[in-house]
């Protein structure tokens, strides 16, 4: 039936080359088969075919840091299952993926190798044989190009260290790429807190020795200018007084600029106007640098959105307590406007219950309307 229904040609067709050759593709595109020969006995089509084996067993030995169940999943994934027809570039890539996996966890000394065993009646066990080796420990951080502050303070930064006596406890020694990211990261931050806008990580390079057991990675920077704030404004529509709004900038003339600083003022002026129900407010700092003098100007824009309305207040978790016990601690009431201040006040009398171990709240907007949202408590 698999044959029949991938074969282009029916009884009655005519059986030149072309279309014997498109046939012939046509079979060998379903992956079933390993050889196929036409032939013809009279007027009679004969087909030949010699199938694929398919997966009797499959072994896995020598994983520990991946487990076998999620290395099964991830065959099954990739057509490799018991039962399944075996293909050998399936399985060379599963064990390329396997290997991209341990590196991507600084494991550069594992290997993986896989072994096909034939069995009786077409069939094959698959055996997989991984050497996991051993994380490799850094050896030397370095960064390049910093002239304004000392390698110790930034290297001090980093959540990577080099090998030392805490690292057996800390682990904080073995290379992960999402580890390096998140401290370039703090790198970035560290300089535009204190000025440095135009900082910009140029390069970073990672290198391992011969025997694949150390990493020394190097960051290269461009440090820029230090610049000083020249002016700060507001734009957009506020929606309370602008002496309300202008108290809580903790960015002033004359300080050296700090990303910082910009994003909490832009969050206490969010937190203010969700006071007033604008929950779906939103201000964003935007810098405007000024090269001749070194100087940034800074301008907040305000959109406050529509003001939101408390549409239901819903309680999860609560299985001891009646719904009631929680109703009366809330200070946010349903159908009012939507207060920030006031549904934070209402998780805070919760939590001084004493009933319960966390207080969470989530309020999602009502799916069909711009202006109502729900708030949900979840307690345990």
């Amino acid at each position: 039936g698999s044959v029949f229904g991938a074969l282009p040609l029916n009884v009655g067709d005519n059986a030149d080359e072309r279309r014997l050759v498109e046939s012939t593709r046509a079979l060998f595109k379903t992956g079933f088969f390993q050889d196929i020969q036409l032939g013809h006995d009279g007027d009679v089509l004969v087909i030949t075919v010699v199938e694929r084996p398919s997966v009797a067993s499959i072994e896995i030995e020598g994983n520990k840091a991946i487990s076998t169940e999620d290395l099964m999943k991830g065959l099954k994934q990739s057509g490799l299952a018991e039962g399944e027809i075996f293909q050998r570039a399936t399985l060379e890539g599963v064990r390329n993926e396997l290997q991209r996996q341990y590196v991507a966890q600084g494991r550069y000394s594992a290997t993986v190798d896989t072994e096909v065993v034939p069995q009786p009646r077409n069939r094959v066990g698959l055996k997989v044989n991984i050497n996991e080796g051993t994380v490799a420990a850094i050896q030397h951080i370095n960064v390049v190009g910093n002239t304004v502050f000392p390698d110790e303070d930034l290297i001090d930064l980093f959540e990577l260290k080099t090998t030392n006596w805490l690292s057996f406890f800390k682990n904080d020694d073995k290379y992960a790429r999402e580890k390096l990211s998140g401290d370039l990261e703090r790198l970035r931050s560290y300089y535009l807190d204190r000025g440095y806008i135009n900082m910009d990580i140029a390069s970073t390079q990672v290198s391992i020795t011969p025997d694949k057991k150390h990493v020394y990675i190097t960051v290269n920077v461009n440090e820029g200018d230090k610049y000083t704030v020249r002016d700060v404004k507001l734009s957009g529509d506020l929606k309370v007084p602008e002496d309300q709004v202008t108290s809580l900038l903790l960015v002033q003339k004359g300080q050296v600029f700090s990303r910082k600083l910009m994003t909490t003022t832009s969050e206490l002026i969010t937190r203010r106007l969700g006071n007033e129900g604008y929950t779906f407010a939103n201000v964003n700092g935007v810098p405007q640098p000024h090269d001749e003098d070194h100087t940034v100007d800074i301008t907040f824009a305000v959109d406050p959105g529509k003001r939101a309305y408390v549409n239901r207040i819903n309680f999860r978790g609560n299985t001891k307590s009646e719904d009631e016990v929680l109703r009366r601690e809330m200070r946010q009431m349903e159908g009012g406007w939507a207060s920030t201040y006031l549904i934070d006040q209402s998780k805070t009398r919760l939590e001084r219950l004493g009933f319960f171990k966390e207080v969470n709240v989530e309020t999602p907007a009502v799916p069909g309307v711009d202006d109502q949202v729900d708030v949900n408590y979840s307690v345990e």
